[in-house]
């Protein structure tokens, strides 16, 4: 229950970073180049902190496709990832919804921001597969320690230099649409992003094999 507990709550946390910092940097600024940077350091910050106070919990997966790489490791059951990954969607879902009442917006306000294309899915695709590479990589090396840092970092950089903003996270991509705000996404859009970021899972468990085989594993 302590694992669950802090999958919900960093996965809350997230994505009110995510959404709060996205409605703040909207309303200090016109420039969107100023909003992206805004919402990008807000959140590497609020990962490096999350994974750190968390990680010693639960992993601080916060991310379901960071909890189906882990099963595909087998070092997960299947009742645990179920778990992991509702605990998550429930924890975006409150985020999203208390944050949009901390800015004095309505609970839910369905998005109607349209992010579809080729270009955005191959970027999820990219994004995602980068993720859980960087993830395994270090957890294979006996790097744990360095994932907050690292992550937070890839994150706040992978915002600014993919086109679809490197969502990487189903469970974010599903809360987002409850937002008609900056950071949020037409639910008539999340379908190809999910396929893209699970594909992009299965590379990235299988490209950090090739990278740095897990010892575990024969």
């Amino acid at each position: 229950m302590r694992s669950l507990c802090a999958e919900f709550l960093g996965t809350a946390c997230l994505l009110s970073a995510i959404v709060g910092s996205g409605v703040m940097a909207f309303n200090l600024s016109a420039d969107v180049g100023v909003q992206l940077l805004m919402n990008a350091v807000a959140i590497g910050a609020a990962l490096f902190v999350l994974i750190t106070v968390f990680g010693p919990v639960s992993g601080a997966h916060f991310n379901p496709a960071v909890t189906i790489a882990f099963w595909l490791r087998r070092e997960m059951r299947l009742g645990e990832v179920g778990g992991f990954i509702g605990a998550q969607l429930l924890g975006a879902i409150t985020g999203t919804v208390l944050t949009n009442v901390m800015f004095e917006l309505p609970g839910v306000s369905v998005s109607v921001q349209e992010r579809s294309g080729g270009a955005l899915w191959l970027s999820e695709f990219i994004a995602t597969t980068a993720l859980i590479t960087l993830i395994l990589v270090m957890v294979n090396r006996g790097a744990g320690h360095a994932i907050p840092a690292l992550v937070g970092v890839w994150i706040a950089s992978a915002i600014l230099f993919t086109s679809s903003t490197s969502f990487a996270n189903p469970a974010v991509t599903i809360a987002r649409t409850l937002s008609d705000t900056f950071t949020g996404i037409a639910p008539s859009s999340v379908g190809m992003f999910l396929v893209a970021q699970l594909l992009g899972i299965f590379a990235g468990f299988h490209l950090s094999h090739f990278l740095h085989p897990n010892p575990g594993r024969s």
